[in-house]
C-alpha cells in the first residue's frame, strides 16, 4: 500500500486538498499533508472554507482537517512526498521516498476569486492526484 505525504506552505488549502482527493481515488493508501511553514500542529488556523465547499462539491472530504507541521520521520519513511505549488522543503539525505512537485496556477493572477477559483485549483490538484493514482 503506497503511503503519500503532500506538503505546501500553510497546510491550510492546497496539501489538504490533494490528501482528500487521494483517499477519495486511492482509500487504500496512506496519505498525509502538512505545511512547510507551519511550527507548531493545530495552531496554524482552520482550513480553507472554500477548499471544504469545493471538494464536498466533488464528493471529498476535508472537514475534519487542520494545519499539521511537518514530521520529520514521516517525511523520510515514506514512498511519495508531493510538494504542491511554491513550497520550499529541505529534502532530506536520509530520505526513502520519490520526491516531486506539482505546479499549481493561481487564478487571482487572472481576476479569478472565491469559488471559481477554488474550483479550478480543484480541478489542477485532482488531475495530478489521478495521474498518481494511476501510475
Amino acid at each position: 500500500m503506497p503511503s503519500v505525504y503532500f506538503l505546501c506552505n500553510s497546510n491550510r488549502g492546497k496539501s489538504q486538498m490533494a490528501e482528500a482527493l487521494a483517499r477519495k481515488h486511492a482509500p487504500e493508501w496512506e496519505t498525509y499533508s502538512a505545511g512547510v511553514k507551519v511550527t507548531k500542529s493545530g495552531a496554524e488556523g482552520e482550513v480553507n472554507q472554500e477548499s471544504v465547499e469545493a471538494l464536498a462539491e466533488v464528493g471529498a472530504d476535508m472537514t475534519h482537517g487542520q494545519a499539521e507541521a511537518v514530521d520529520p520521520q514521516l517525511l523520510r519513511s515514506v514512498d511519495h512526498v508531493v510538494i504542491v505549488g511554491g513550497a520550499e522543503l529541505d529534502w532530506p539525505e536520509d530520505a526513502t521516498g520519490k520526491l516531486e512537485r506539482w505546479e499549481v496556477s493561481e487564478p487571482v493572477d487572472q481576476d479569478i476569486h472565491g469559488m471559481e477559483r477554488m474550483r479550478i485549483i480543484r480541478d489542477e490538484i485532482d488531475a495530478h492526484v489521478r495521474g498518481l493514482v494511476g501510475k
